[in-house]
């Protein structure tokens, strides 16, 4: 019976703090928002820069025939 009683008082003393402490930090949905822009400009900047590498390997001629 000592243990449940231990038990009860530490699980209300957690809850006790976790109550009296406010600032638990921002939510997740900011944070998701932020990340799902960076991962949009990456893919952006990624596509612009393979399609210059693209550019640029096309625009190289072919060698020439030696006879």
């Amino acid at each position: 019976m000592h243990i449940l009683t231990y038990l009860h008082v530490v699980l209300t003393t957690r809850l006790a703090e976790l109550r009296r402490d406010g600032e638990r930090g921002d939510s997740p949905v900011p944070t998701a928002v932020i990340i799902m822009g960076l991962v949009f400009v990456a893919t952006v900047v990624t596509g612009l820069a393979l399609a210059r590498a693209r550019g640029w390997m096309n625009a190289i001629q072919a060698p020439a025939n030696p006879q």
